[in-house]
């Protein structure tokens, strides 16, 4: 039996999987609201005990994927106030050894067992491609990770991508960043590309002119999650500044995933993962994304070739993390 865990800004996805024939088969899952709990270790022992308690079996080997940066099997999270440790994760499940990674490693790891029904191809290429793979996940943060083809098979890596330095690429982008600049001094592309990055761009052009919301819209971000009413009011047309924020969102989006397939030379594909993917399909099959993914200048036949596909199956960290634990076993 084995553990994984999908551990994130908002929720942390646990699950016991079986082995089977060489196969994943989940046992049992619960998801828990992560800034309701002190720690990984309290949400481990909890789902530890539920085990117990339904009378299934203690895993022989567990991996966690967790939003943030992983050093010497330690990560301070990005987006929640913990430090998680793989040590005392461990002992929370009476393990020799557990393993930590960086989600995006889970999620670059879990694509492996994806089916086709799991993912939606933003462009057609011909050929069967080949090479280097990416991941880049809006969700609560940013995630990117890599995978490297040595010819045979691919080997995952984790990277901290989304926090690099955001690079505008017109007037209004320029005026983004120095907006950014004024409120948070370094800009990363998690402060666009993300939910709160979405508001983010709302409230810039609500603040310079660009547009006013309607006082349904105002009320609704207030009393619930902004970002989710922003992006809903877009994709149902019902406001035009909403609709103007989320487009800006995606062009951006589909230029900082050129960058990722660049920097790693992702002949072999770059997948888009996160949550926010799947709730703005629609819109990230018009052109704007994938324009903003080709417009590299001179490299533009290179990302013509590129296969872009978003990934629709919300547990493919959680595979990821298992068939980690699974081969590391």
């Amino acid at each position: 039996m084995i553990l994984a865990g999908d551990i994130g800004g908002t929720n942390a996805r646990l699950a016991l999987y079986a082995v089977r024939d060489g196969k994943l088969e989940q046992v049992n899952e619960t998801v828990f609201p992560s800034r309701q709990h002190s720690g990984l270790d309290e949400i481990v022992a909890k789902f530890a005990d539920q085990l117990t308690m339904q009378e299934l079996p203690k895993p022989e080997a567990a991996c966690f994927g967790i939003a943030g940066p992983v050093v010497n099997e330690r990560s301070e999270t990005s987006n929640l106030p913990w430090v998680v440790e793989s040590t005392q994760l461990a002992a929370v499940l009476g393990l020799a050894k557990a393993l930590l990674i960086n989600d995006l490693e889970a999620n670059a790891w879990g694509i492996a067992t994806l089916s086709g029904d799991d993912l939606v191809t933003l462009n057609q290429i011909q050929g069967q491609p080949t090479g280097n793979q990416a991941v880049v996940s809006a969700g609560t943060g940013l995630g990117e990770a890599g995978l490297y083809w040595d010819g045979k098979e691919h080997h995952v890596f984790a990277c901290e991508g989304g926090h690099t330095d955001f690079a505008p690429r017109n007037e209004v982008e320029a005026q983004l960043l120095q907006y950014l600049m004024a409120r948070f001094g370094h800009v990363s592309y998690e402060r666009i590309l993300s939910g709160p990055g979405l508001v983010n761009v709302f409230s810039f052009l609500r603040d310079t002119g660009h547009g006013r919301p309607e006082p349904w819209l105002v009320e609704e971000m207030a009393s619930s999650d902004p970002a989710a009413a922003v992006s809903r009011a877009a994709m149902q047309g019902k406001s035009e500044l909403c609709e103007q924020a989320l487009d800006l969102f995606i062009s951006i989006y589909g230029a900082e995933a050129g960058n990722m397939a660049l920097k790693v030379m992702a002949t072999g594909g770059v997948y888009l993962g996160g949550g926010i993917a799947p709730k703005i399909l629609s819109k990230l099959k018009g052109p704007l994304f994938m324009d903003a993914f080709r417009s590299k200048g001179r490299l533009q036949r290179v990302l013509e070739a590129i296969p872009v596909s978003v990934i629709t199956n919300d547990k493919t960290a959680l595979l990821g993390a298992a068939r980690c634990a699974q081969i590391s076993h």
